[in-house]
């Protein structure tokens, strides 16, 4: 005896049907992008393009970083990407607490008006910010790039929400057991910050990773260049090589991808309560 399929059933089959033919379309790229990398050069210029590789082969790989000195590109992302986060965990967590538990002159202004610079866009502060590196001597340099993402009004924003969350009742009782504004921070507020600092830790490091138009802007030596900078240039000269294109696209991909899914539990759980605290 068949038992009847219920409407709610065909509409929970529908949803998922359509959450799985969107996921497949977002990872359809990627999937073939990484197939192309593994290509012997020339094949993915075939028609029709073919799936998969016919002999896959590392060669790309192995010319990028024999030939094309992509590790140090690499190497230059990576530290730029870790400078940027650290300074940024630093500045903005310091900033976000004294705004959201510190009473001071002026405290609700100032925030409103660095709220107001959020409509800015990016665009319009690169010309003066670019001028006002160049008089202090950081550009072409890596501070150049480090400096002016060393705090952001989005990461202020973040840890003041979250950190609105956490009683005050607590703080006040630390006072009066006599602990100074220091030790308040650092051993009762820092721990509970763990989840929204991770969230903006892989904000910060994702943003500062793929970030092209400002390296590009300040770095004019090539030997300082990112990896975005690198593959851009790349491009430039091997337009027609989509198999190397690909393989470069990868290794800028794949380590933010995975730094992605390894924090993903901890980068959702900073956003939810960061939305719901204050």
């Amino acid at each position: 005896m068949s038992v009847p399929v219920s409407r709610s059933d065909w509409a929970g089959v529908l949803v998922n049907g359509a959450l799985v033919g969107f996921a497949v379309a977002s990872l359809a790229p990627l999937v073939w992008m990484l197939s192309v990398s593994f290509m012997p050069a020339g094949e993915a210029s075939s028609l029709p393009p073919p799936l998969l590789p016919s002999a896959p082969t590392l060669d790309n790989y192995r010319l990028l970083f024999s030939r094309m000195g992509i590790g140090s590109y690499a190497l230059n992302s990576l530290l730029i990407a870790l400078l940027v986060t650290l300074l940024s965990l630093l500045f903005n967590t310091l900033a976000g607490y004294a705004f959201a538990k510190l009473t001071f002159h002026g405290r609700e202004r100032l925030f409103q008006s660095l709220l107001g610079a959020l409509v800015i866009p990016a665009q319009v502060a690169m010309m003066p910010l670019f001028l006002l590196l160049k008089e202090m001597g950081l550009v072409n340099s890596i501070g150049g790039v480090v400096v002016p993402a060393m705090a952001s009004v989005f990461g202020i924003f973040l840890v003041r929400q979250y950190t609105r969350g956490i009683p005050d009742e607590l703080l006040e009782a630390a006072r009066i057991d006599g602990a100074g504004e220091f030790r308040i921070f650092w051993q009762i507020v820092l721990p509970l910050l763990k989840p929204v600092l991770v969230t903006l830790a892989t904000f910060t490091f994702l943003g500062s990773w793929n970030d092209f138009m400002w390296p590009l802007i300040v770095l004019s030596d090539s030997g300082l260049h990112t990896l975005p900078v690198a593959l851009s240039n790349l491009a430039r000269e091997h337009v027609q090589d989509s198999e190397l294109m690909m393989a470069g696209a990868v290794l800028t991909v794949l380590p933010v991808l995975l730094l992605f899914l390894a924090l993903q539990r901890y980068y959702l759980q900073g956003l939810l309560l960061g939305s719901v605290k204050g």
